[in-house]
């Protein structure tokens, strides 16, 4: 019976260059020479450190992670952007976490939108994945197309479709 599995990964590694590739570009702009900027990625922790002296340098970090993440192939929805908290002096911290894996809501979400296509096909919720089988590839290919256009907050990726 052909299934495949609906999931949210991101691949660290990839992670890693486009911080790379955007802390090089932020380094090369000329409205933050001089400037105390740090963006770090606890691999472990699956976090984005970053710090600067105001707010807006902080926009401008964030907007040249996301463009980077882009270029990389990375769907920036996988970064959950919190609030900022100021440190000591005048310098900003910002803890940004990078969603891995399928909460349980979004899987109810996931398997009641699939129901409602009233296709012959099953979901079943299994740890941080929804797995879909059914009779007819057609039919797993109608719901990928499916929920492909709707938004669930974050990246879906379609894996082991056999």
């Amino acid at each position: 019976m052909p299934s495949f599995d609906v999931v949210n990964k991101i691949d660290i590694q990839t992670l890693d260059n486009a911080i790379n590739v955007a802390r090089k570009d932020l380094a090369g702009r000329y409205d933050f020479k001089g400037s105390k900027l740090s963006i770090e990625l606890d691999k472990k922790a699956l976090n984005i450190n970053i710090s600067a002296e105001n707010e807006m340098r902080i926009e401008a970090i964030e907007d040249t992670i996301r463009s980077r993440m882009i270029k990389q192939g990375l769907n920036p929805m996988a970064l959950d952007f919190g609030k900022e908290r100021y440190a000591a002096g005048n310098m900003i911290k910002k803890d940004i976490k990078v969603k891995q894996g399928i909460d349980k809501d979004t899987a109810r979400k996931i398997t009641k939108h699939i129901k409602e296509l009233k296709l012959k096909v099953e979901a079943q919720i299994m740890d941080e994945q929804v797995r879909v089988s059914g009779k007819k590839i057609d039919d797993l290919q109608a719901v990928i197309a499916s929920l492909r256009s709707n938004n669930f907050d974050i990246p879906l990726q379609f894996v082991n479709l056999k």
